[in-house]
């Protein structure tokens, strides 16, 4: 375990962070984590889970009578969800067959789309090649 580590653990466990949190965090086994703060008296922090932000497990000031926040920033929130598109559950998802081109596409929220891209749509409305 480098010094880096050992500060972040020490840093975290003062912000409320669980061994299984900071484990996963630094890439550590939660044992390796568990002992070391054991070791070091950092043990009688109680940890709260959803006091790090999701992205970069800095510590996210909690408001009484507001929903917990899980993203410390709007950019943290956007990099995490570009990092996990998989965990994404879009319901809105629409499949289409453009009428210029012929080539089927999806588009999401938007259920009256007529053509799979703007060069279609000039296309068809005022003539030329479109997206072929």
């Amino acid at each position: 375990m480098t010094n880096i580590q050992k500060n972040k653990i020490a840093e975290l466990r003062k912000a409320s962070a669980s061994y299984s949190v900071i484990a996963e965090r630094l890439n550590l086994s939660i044992n390796t984590v568990k002992s070391y703060c054991r070791r070091n008296n950092l043990t009688a922090v109680t940890a709260a889970k959803s006091d790090l932000c999701k992205s970069c497990g800095n510590v996210i000031p909690n408001i009484n009578g507001r929903k917990q926040r899980k993203f410390c920033t709007d950019a943290c929130r956007v990099n995490w969800w570009n990092a996990h598109p998989e965990m994404v559950s879009q319901k809105a998802v629409y499949s289409f067959t453009c009428p210029h081109c012929t080539k089927p596409f999806t588009a999401y929220g938007n259920k009256k789309r007529k053509y799979c891209s703007h060069d279609c749509y000039i296309a068809a409305r005022f003539g030329g090649g479109g997206c072929e």
